[in-house]
Parts: structure tokens; sequence; C-alpha cells
């Protein structure tokens, strides 16, 4: 080829990777292939963005030094507000700021409230800790929000998009909490609270006989009461419920006391007849199942874990914007919840137990050494959470609520005795009072990341044989296809000998 030749095709070349690279500037797109479209921005961020009517600028202070997993996600967060930025029509600008060029600049990321974070590096077979900035702040005029930490995947979005939105909204909804009865406080329910509080403004609201629900409430939540709720009360709850308004219930009809190791029906407080005026039915039984939380007992000087099938950890889940994107749900000593009212609502069944699941009468004795068989789980998956919209008994035709059979799923206890939630227990509460409240458009948001897939049990013949194969199989493969390959190799070599070329 001539020289000539050569150099107009390289310019040629050069000229269409210029092009190519200038139209994706402009044309920037992902392909996502996760199971759960982690890297696909959702509807609910599009409509969110689409609400921003002013310029929002993102500092992002993100350290150049981070080790290479933390660079993936300074490049995906960076991938990301560049999305952002394209679908926003220019009222999203963003800038990377590194704290470690100067003191100055480390002091300005800390005073707007990123911290930096401790990780381990390994250089030249060494081990040392360095403190990493993965944080940014968001403003709109006069308003800012703070993501302390840039989290890897789904939760990405979820922290960007929340934020857009706080900085969008100028008066937060209301969100009611029933005091008054016994029920959790706000003390009690702290991941829920501050999952909520993003989005809500969420008061506790203490009930009497010349007190209506405020009707500027979307939704009033009522969890595990325990006194008895007068038939004054109730009928305050019909009324706003016929104004329009939500309820959001998680009531233990069923309960007892694990540490004398009796489980029995709680008095009645009310509440259960209330629900059953509108069609929901509470089952008077336990529900058991083989898939369960295990709880700690103590044998001699050892805690021993030990399945506890009053604990069900139900992974079954109906078509409904309440449950999108959950995986599972802890429901601790529940009982069944059903809708056998007129068809005037639409219910849905939204939470179930697994197919291994059983109904054991009150009262019922814990024996921790029983040993529980086949024989005990054949009453298939039950219902333990329900959705309602439309006419409920004297509630008008605009009613909406939600009732699970289970009050203490998401309290996280109260003092020093106060534990973590399992997080989907929190995302289905605060699914369910998003849907209440006319939906903010973040329920499949929150649920978007895979938060666990455990195995399937498989028998001990299928495990080894998967076990080897995965050894053996690829390293036979190989084997085949050198002996292929040396076969061609000599038939190639006779057709030389022979004379055949």
């Amino acid at each position: 080829m001539k020289r000539n030749q050569v150099i107009i095709q390289v310019a040629v070349l050069f000229g269409i990777i210029t092009v190519i690279n200038l139209i994706a500037n402009k044309a920037y797109f992902r392909l996502d292939f996760t199971a759960d479209k982690r890297y696909t921005l959702s509807d609910a961020t599009r409509d969110v963005i689409d609400e921003v009517e002013d310029v929002v600028t993102i500092k992002a202070y993100f350290s150049e030094d981070l080790p290479p997993q933390l660079k993936l996600i300074r490049q995906d967060f960076e991938e990301q507000l560049i999305e952002y930025e394209n679908l926003s029509q220019g009222n999203i600008v963003f800038e990377f700021i590194d704290p470690g060029v100067s003191e100055i600049k480390e002091n300005e990321a800390q005073q707007e409230g990123i911290t930096p974070v401790t990780v381990q590096v390994t250089e030249k077979d060494q081990v040392k800790q360095q403190r990493a900035y993965m944080g940014a702040i968001l403003e709109m005029g006069d308003k800012k929000e703070v993501i302390p930490m840039i989290q890897m995947g789904a939760g990405m979005e979820y922290s960007l998009t929340t934020s857009l939105k706080k900085l969008a909204i100028s008066n937060k909804p209301k969100i009611g909490l029933l005091q008054g009865h016994g029920e959790q406080s706000l003390q009690s329910l702290v991941q829920l609270h501050q999952q909520l509080s993003i989005l809500y403004d969420v008061e506790s609201f203490r009930m009497s006989d010349t007190t209506e629900v405020p009707a500027y409430m979307k939704t009033l939540v009522i969890i595990d009461p325990k006194d008895t709720i007068p038939q004054s009360h109730l009928a305050r709850l019909d009324r706003f419920l016929a104004g329009g308004g939500s309820l959001f219930v998680a009531y233990s009809n069923m309960g007892g006391d694990l540490n004398s190791g009796m489980l029995s029906a709680n008095p009645d407080i009310g509440l259960a007849g209330w629900l059953h005026g509108k069609g929901i039915q509470l089952g008077n039984q336990f529900v058991v199942d083989a898939t369960c939380l295990p709880i700690g007992v103590q044998q001699g000087p050892f805690v021993m874990q030990v399945q506890f099938p009053y604990f069900p950890v139900a992974s079954s889940f109906a078509e409904h914007p309440v449950v999108q994107g959950l995986e599972s749900v802890v429901l601790p000593v529940v009982s069944t919840v059903r809708y056998n009212g007129d068809s005037l609502a639409q219910a849905t069944e939204l939470v179930f137990t697994s197919e291994n699941s059983g109904l054991q009468p009150a009262p019922a004795y814990i024996d921790i050494n029983y040993r529980w068989t086949e024989n005990d789980f054949t009453a298939g998956s039950q219902p333990v959470a329900l959705a309602v919209k439309g006419s409920l008994g004297d509630s008008g035709g605009n009613a909406k609520m939600v009732v699970i059979s289970n009050g203490s799923f998401i309290s996280n206890g109260e003092g020093q005795q106060q534990q973590q939630v399992h997080p989907d227990n929190i995302n289905f509460a605060s699914n369910a009072i998003d849907w209440l409240s006319d939906d903010t458009g973040l329920v499949e948001l929150r649920t978007k990341a895979v938060t666990s897939r455990p195995l399937e049990a498989v028998e001990d013949g299928t495990r080894n044989f998967l076990k080897y194969g995965n050894l053996l199989i690829p390293i036979f493969l190989v084997m085949v296809y050198g002996f292929i390959r040396r076969l061609q190799y000599t038939r190639k070599q006779q057709r030389w000998l022979q004379g055949s070329y």
C-alpha cells in the first residue's frame, strides 16, 4: 500500500473515531444487564427530575487516590450524574472536588457535612489505612441537602433522587402516629421514622373524645395498640376514612410471653371487631412456617441458634406497589388476615408465608426441644398482610387501608433495649405509607436493589455434582478441545506428507 493511501486511511479512521466520540458525548447511554436494573434510572427518578424548576448544583467531594474498588463507586456516580444532567436539560449541574488537594478544601468538605471514612489500602505487600471522602452536596437557592456517603448500586440513585425530592418539596405532607392506646412511640420506631422523615413530617397524634383526626394528615399510622380503643375514637377513624384519609394498621391480635414460653390470643381492645365490620378478618390461630428466623437459646455456657417457626420469614409477595422489590419480611408471632367483605372494595393480599406453613391453635406452649416435622406444616401459604381500597363500611368509596397482623415487626424497642430491624420490614412499612399517602413515586426506587438472594436447598448428591462438576468439567472440555486440535493437526500433517499440497 502506498504511503499516501496509508495516511488517508489513518486520517479517515481518526475522523470516524472523533465523530463517534462527539456523538457519544451528546447521546450518552448505558446498557444495563443487571437483574434489578440498578443502573437504569427509574420512572420515579425521571418524574422527580421533571419537578426540578430551579438550578441544582451538585458538589461531589471524592478523593482522587481511592483504592480500585472505591474508584468504581466514583465512576458510577459520575456516570449517573451525567444522566441526571442530560435529563434535566440544564437544571442540574455538577462538579467533582478533591478534598486532598489542600487543607482548605478538606475543611470545606467537613464544614459542609462530608466526613471522611477510613479505608484499607494494600501497597507493596503492606496494608495501610487512609482517609477518603465520598460524599456530595446538593444546593438549590438557599436550600441544601447532604449525602455524607455515596453507596454502591441502587442505593446511590435512591440517595440522590430523595435529596432532589426534598429540595423540590416546599411543604412536606403530614403523617400522624396515633398515641393514647399503648401504641409504639416515635422513640421506638427509629428506623421507620428516619426513613419517613425524608419526605414527610411525622408527628404524634393523641385522640380524645372531642378531637377529630386533622384533615391535613395524609395517613394515620396505628402501630401495636395494647389498650382498649373507645367506640368514640373508632367512630373518628371512620370519619377520617370517609373524608379521604388513609390508615396504616399493624396490630397483633395474637401474642404472648416468650420468656414464660406461653403464647395466647391478646385481649380484645375493640380494633379486631372494628376491622371485622369492614370485612377485614384477623385469624385466631398462630401461623408457623418452616422458613423461619432462628432464636438464641441458652444451653449451659453456650447460646445455641434454634429455628423458631413462630417467627416466619415471608418471601412471597403479590403484584402490588407496596411490596414491589421486597426480598423477605420477618413477622414474629403472626396470624392470618383476609378480606371477606363486599365487592365495593378492592382487596389485595400482600404478603404470604411459604408453602410449608401451618396453623397452631391458641394457647400454645413453646417447647424448644420439640422436633417439628412435615405434619406441622400442611396448611399451605398463608396471607399475613392486606391492602384495601374503596368502600369500607361507613367510610365511603375513597378509603385506603393497609393491615398487617403483627405490630412489633418494625419496632426497635425502647431505651437501652433497642435493636436493628430487618431492612425490608422498614421498606415494607415505608412503601405502604407511601401508597396510602398518594405515593411519592419512590416506592419502586427504595427497594430497587437486591438485598438478599438465598440459595435453594438441594440434596447432597446434587450439591456434590455441582461442586465437582464446576471443577472437572472445564478441565475435561479443555482436554477434549486439545485432543480434537491434535487430530486435526495430525491429519493435516499426513496430507502434507502425501503431497496433497
